[in-house]
């Protein structure tokens, strides 16, 4: 798998890609999990890398999605932008992924790039937004590789997502290839789909598509309407976890998650500190899914670092979850999840209104964590990567 991967690289990427993608993407990342760590090691807490949501504007209306399409547009300024990526940098934090809404709907969002050149950044896109114009300012950039969402073949897909989404997302999947970027697939397993994200098919498709890698997500019912109809049993989340490992070995892409170690063992990657969301309000929140937060990154005259390394909620939250589970609260525990919210004096920044009663009526599900029956990475490559280095929110070690 790894020559067949090099070789990859080495034939379809942009040499000059390929280079800023290992720098500013690869090395720059394990600094800054070494640098996470040693502030764990101190007592503090900040995160190496962050999901910064530009905008709640979006032109799809998902099944499932729980970001707020309609009513009040929330667009974060240049200022707040600007601001928490110099905090980061300060603590050796180079790496953003940027959502929505739609991260290519955003005004300033090529502006964020030239800026912060430095930086790598990751743009999570329903796809619709890769035209040939778009696709040259991302090659021109070089600092961005984007992370295309699909659920499937065009059926699944279009399903969740609209008729004609897919079609649209491959067409811009083969100007990313032609022009030699760097990018990858976002998939949701879900329990109507999961058997065909899972397969070999699906995958060399990717492959062939010129993804590099592909980030595979579990669904989690939140939003309005939350389609619980989607949500994973434990035995099909077990047999995802088996079909992970039996693709890492064979099939030449990255092929990331961010719910086991290296041991199998299920982790949060919140409730470590890992990475926390920045809401289009400037909300500081646990996880894109829970839009509730209690401080904003304009608290304590902009000091972010001070805002988030003295939150009693997020420190509170880690507290929480260990206590519990190490897998999903939002899954698992939906209703003590509620509690702790509304106890911590968090407030919903979702734009709805209702996700503090959303959440209180889900039904609790299973989640990544399998206790008694954890299935270890079986390849060192997965292990070295889950264990050193940043990998799919994974600074294990």
């Amino acid at each position: 798998m790894l020559i067949r991967f090099a070789l990859r690289g080495l034939t379809e990427l942009s040499p000059r890609l390929a280079l800023k993608a290992a720098w500013l993407y690869a090395f720059k990342g394990l600094m800054a999990v070494r640098a996470y760590k040693k502030r764990l090691a101190k007592g503090e807490l900040y995160p190496p890398f962050m999901f910064i949501s530009l905008t709640n504007a979006c032109n799809l209306r998902c099944h499932g999605c729980w970001v707020e399409k309609g009513g009040t547009a929330y667009n974060l300024t240049a200022a707040d932008v600007d601001r928490l990526i110099a905090t980061g940098k300060e603590h050796k934090a180079y790496f953003y992924t940027l959502l929505g809404g739609e991260p290519f709907m955003y005004e300033g969002f090529w502006d964020i790039l030239t800026r912060h050149s430095d930086c790598y950044f990751q743009a999570i896109t329903n796809g619709m937004f890769l035209t040939e114009e778009n696709v040259g300012r991302i090659k021109k950039a070089g600092n961005l590789t984007p992370l295309v969402s699909l659920d499937g073949w065009k059926a699944q897909n279009d399903l969740r997502r609209g008729e004609g989404v897919f079609d649209a997302a491959a067409e811009g999947m083969k100007r990313l290839k032609k022009a030699g970027i760097f990018y990858g697939v976002a998939s949701t397993a879900t329990a109507t789909n999961v058997q065909e994200l899972m397969s070999d098919e699906y995958v060399r498709w990717l492959i062939g598509s010129g993804a590099m890698y592909v980030w595979y997500y579990v669904y989690r019912p939140m939003g309005a309407p939350p389609h619980p109809e989607y949500c994973l049993s434990k035995e099909q989340l077990i047999g995802m976890r088996k079909r992970l490992l039996e693709l890492r070995r064979k099939q030449p892409i990255l092929i990331i998650d961010s719910y086991w170690t290296a041991n199998g063992v299920a982790f949060c990657p919140a409730a470590l500190g890992l990475g926390y969301h920045i809401g289009p309000q400037g909300s500081i929140e646990i996880c894109p899914a829970l839009s509730f937060a209690r401080e904003r990154i304009g608290d304590n005259g902009g000091d972010l670092f001070k805002t988030i390394n003295e939150s009693r909620y997020l420190r509170g939250f880690t507290k929480f979850v260990t206590e519990r589970t190490k897998g999903c609260v939002i899954l698992e525990r939906p209703q003590e999840l509620h509690a702790y919210l509304q106890d911590s004096g968090a407030q919903d920044y979702s734009g709805r209104g209702t996700a503090f009663a959303e959440l209180n009526a889900l039904t609790p599900r299973s989640s990544q964590h399998l206790p008694g029956e954890e299935i270890p990475e079986d390849y060192w490559f997965y292990r070295f990567l889950k264990n050193q280095v940043f990998f799919g929110m994974g600074a294990y070690g």
